[in-house]
């Protein structure tokens, strides 16, 4: 059986060719490049951290065109979940700038946001949550998520907490360029390290805003 060896640079060639041949004969012509480069080693790196991180998903690389302008076929990156519940977990993409880690929560339903806004207000988790969000940005990561302008209705507008309060969504992420080690195998320890980083902040939404 295969083991992972790294992503090649080929990957990022990729992706940077295709921004400006983004159409069906050149994505043909350049299949084998995406198969060898990109999509193996990603499902290779995925299956060997699923016992730490949960069940992976690769996402797929074409465009939902069905409803925008933008009419090109084909993503100009490539991106894969991994976790344990829906729209919460670890995250990460290849794409010509090179390797993105993130984690969080990127969708919640209006009864996810309610649960987490709860959880926010409660000294307790909220309090925790704060010191997350700070280790993870003193960690290098920038916090992010869909946020209203003013804290929602209910809360007061001087609540300890009131910037996470604003949240509709909660992730945080990095874009580490290509490094080094990117194309060795050592690559699965320095990705696993950024997600291990990751974990309280995915946990916590795990535990405090998921379904």
């Amino acid at each position: 059986m295969d083991t992972f060896s790294g992503i090649p640079g080929a990957a990022f060639q990729f992706y940077s060719e295709l921004e400006s041949n983004n159409n069906r004969d050149w994505w043909l012509e350049h299949k084998d490049v995406y198969e060898s480069s990109i999509k193996e080693p990603l499902t290779l790196l995925l299956a060997e951290l699923e016992d730490r991180f949960g069940q992976a998903k690769i996402f797929r690389p074409n465009r939902d065109i069905r409803f925008s302008a933008d009419k090109s076929p084909y993503k100009t990156y490539q991106g894969a979940i991994a976790g344990t519940r829906e729209g919460t977990g670890f995250y990460l993409h290849l794409s010509s700038d090179g390797l993105f880690i993130g984690g969080g929560c990127h969708t919640q339903s209006p009864e996810q946001i309610a649960k987490f806004r709860q959880a926010v207000d409660a000294p307790a988790s909220g309090e925790r949550l704060e010191k997350i969000v700070k280790d993870v940005a003193d960690a290098g990561f920038e916090v992010e998520g869909e946020m209203l302008k003013t804290v929602p209705k209910g809360y007061d507008k001087d609540h300890p907490r009131a910037e996470l309060l604003k949240h509709k969504s909660l992730s945080a992420g990095i874009a580490l360029g290509e490094p080094d080690w990117l194309a060795t195998p050592d690559a699965k320890e320095e990705i696993a390290g950024r997600w291990e980083q990751l974990r309280p902040l995915v946990e916590w939404m795990n535990q405090n805003a998921a379904p």
